[in-house]
């Protein structure tokens, strides 16, 4: 089992930054990727950005060069900074861990960030 808490959401202006974190714990061993989603009201969830155990990333094609994902093994942590938000990022962001061998998903419980004036 795989146990997520996500922080770091906010209300910020467009064009500003912020970093969501995501602790993990329990059996952290087994996860091979974590990734970030995000569901807007009214839409379906979908991928912001990944890193796999190697740490090779993937991004969403509108997040390229705005969001970055980030890990910190020593802290068990995976962080996204996310700079020059637009209103069209407000979301409710989950972090995920996958575990392939167990053909596992585990999801955090979501931090709500709103970008708005």
């Amino acid at each position: 089992q795989v146990h997520l808490v996500e922080s770091g959401g906010g209300l910020v202006q467009p064009g500003g930054s912020l970093r969501l974190s995501c602790a993990a714990s329990g059996s952290i061993f087994s996860i091979n990727a974590w990734g970030w989603y995000r569901q807007a009201p009214g839409k379906e969830r979908e991928l912001v950005a990944s890193i796999n155990w190697g740490g090779s990333t993937n991004y969403a094609d509108s997040m390229k060069g705005r969001f970055t994902i980030s890990r910190d093994s020593a802290r068990n942590t995976v962080y996204l900074q996310m700079n020059n938000l637009r209103p069209e990022d407000t979301a409710v962001y989950y972090c995920n861990a996958r575990v392939v061998l167990t053909m596992s998903d585990y999801w955090g419980q979501g931090t709500q960030v709103t970008v708005s004036s």
